[in-house]
């Protein structure tokens, strides 16, 4: 009995995953090409642009640049002086101090001369309250606001509030502990500006791991590959979702979401959308959901546009149990929001979003997990009661191993030979040789964690984002203090 179920099951099961398979490596292949049309366009573009033009202009729009910090104490000081090297006219730096145990806000206090002041604002988006806001009594940090608040257990709400107090019409969400390169302002307004065609609602950027890079009071000196594997392997990923993934979804304006470690948004459409949800364990995510869906339901022409070149390096956990505590939010996340929003899905009314990047969002993200693991223990299965068809198995597992390894290569080789950010071939050998096993290393543990995450959410789990351990940047021996292009 069991025999004969198995049987048609098999059959069943490899007729589906067959097609599954075929179609995700379809649109793999696909974004590959869209991400190198798009790429060499943006280089096109870059070989003509004079940033100065943009810099000098009087027309080019303000941007605040938003913060949150919560126990920073020991990164607090060069995170804030990186924030504050810029190469543009108009912007304002705003951390949020969201109720640190530490000695944040007493380091920030010291370090940049600064007092309380009166300052008059609108809750346009709810948040926890505010205590306080500082500004620097020295000209050279006028800059600079902080903002201290009470505690709202998420980047969500200190984001919130560093949204209403923020008073230029885009802002930049970062995270306190990210590196950014000093043109990313203007690199990322540049798609706002030139879009004739409809409105630019957000615009993101390559991310890259800060661990093991050159670095001397906030600004990148060289970029290294990271020497721990763990980061390694996220460095690895990152490069391929970046460069080929969003790049290729960028072109179509198909943008799943800009990261929260370096996204510039539209802020009146963020707060119509009703900013961040505090409640959210994948806030990047549901904040570009959200602006999709009002700049739909209100027939706003719309895009979200990637640029390739990396602007923001961030510091990777190198440890498993921080690790796992980030991918299960993550898991949990985008769990949470194809739950929310599921009316959206094969829905035409949301065009694209609903028709592409939301059944891609549901089909080869959340549901790639549960597919993977079912594979597994079906094999395992056929193998118990002596039904495994090894040739096709092991023919089966040679192709996806090799595509894996081919889209991956593919992705780190473009990167090197485009941008060069790595300065010997040693690296790009580190993070090459990470190809060949990130299948058998790494990504078991990536689905391991999403479907934890799943569990989480679908149980009401309680689950804490905790303390990053951050280790912190040591200062680069190299004199120079140029940063890295």
């Amino acid at each position: 009995m069991i025999r004969t179920l198995l049987e048609h099951l098999q059959l069943i099961f490899e007729k589906t995953v067959f097609v599954y398979g075929v179609t995700l490596l379809i649109i793999y292949a696909c974004l590959a090409l869209f991400s190198f049309y798009s790429v060499r366009r943006f280089l096109r573009k870059e070989s003509y642009t004079d940033y100065k033009v943009i810099v000098g202009s009087e027309l080019a729009p303000g941007v605040s640049v938003i913060a949150p910090a919560f126990n920073e104490g020991l990164t607090i000081i060069s995170n804030v002086r990186s924030l504050l090297t810029f190469d543009y006219p108009k912007y304002e730096v705003i951390i949020i101090n969201d109720g640190s145990t530490d000695d944040t806000l007493e380091k920030v206090i010291k370090e940049f001369s600064l007092v309380k002041i009166d300052f008059a604002f609108d809750i346009k988006i709810v948040s926890k309250p505010i205590r306080g806001i500082y500004k620097s009594t020295d000209d050279a940090y006028a800059k600079l606001v902080i903002v201290d608040k009470e505690n709202g257990k998420s980047k969500a709400d200190a984001t919130n509030a560093g949204i209403n107090i923020a008073s230029f019409p885009y802002f930049l969400c970062t995270d306190v502990d990210c590196i950014l390169h000093e043109q990313t302002l203007q690199k990322l307004i540049r798609p706002i500006m030139e879009e004739e065609n409809a409105r630019v609602i957000a615009t993101g950027a390559t991310l890259r791991m800060a661990n093991s890079c050159e670095i001397d009071k906030g600004v990148i000196i060289k970029v290294k590959a990271p020497r721990p594997l763990l980061a390694r392997f996220q460095e690895l990923e990152y490069i391929r979702s970046f460069v080929l993934g969003k790049m290729g979804w960028s072109q179509i304006n198909c943008v799943p979401n800009v990261s929260g470690g370096l996204g510039m948004f539209d802020k009146e459409i963020a707060i119509k959308a009703g900013g961040y949800d505090p409640a959210s364990f994948g806030e990047d995510m549901e904040l570009l959901m959200r602006m999709n869906r009002y700049v739909h339901d209100n027939k706003i022409k719309a895009a979200v546009r990637y640029i390739p070149v990396t602007l923001c390096w961030t510091e990777g956990p190198t440890s498993l149990k921080v690790f796992m505590r980030q991918r299960t939010r993550w898991g949990r996340g985008l769990f949470q929001l194809m739950v929310t929003h599921r009316k959206m899905l094969f829905n035409p009314r949301y065009g694209r979003v609903g028709m592409i990047m939301f059944p891609y969002n549901f089909l080869f993200e959340l549901m790639a997990p549960f597919v993977e693991s079912v594979g597994i223990i079906y094999y395992i299965l056929l193998a118990v009661f002596g039904l495994a068809n090894w040739p096709y198995a092991i023919i089966l597992l040679i192709f996806v191993y090799s595509f894996a390894i081919m889209i991956s290569t593919l992705a780190v080789l473009w990167d090197q030979l485009t941008f060069q950010y790595y300065k010997t071939w040693t690296d790009v050998a580190r993070i090459a040789v990470m190809v060949f096993v990130e299948m058998i290393l790494y990504h078991p543990l990536i689905v391991v964690f999403a479907l934890r995450g799943y569990f989480f959410h679908i149980f009401n789990r309680k689950h804490s984002w905790g303390n990053m351990q951050r280790r912190g940047f040591k200062p680069s021996s190299a004199a120079s203090t140029t940063a890295a292009t």
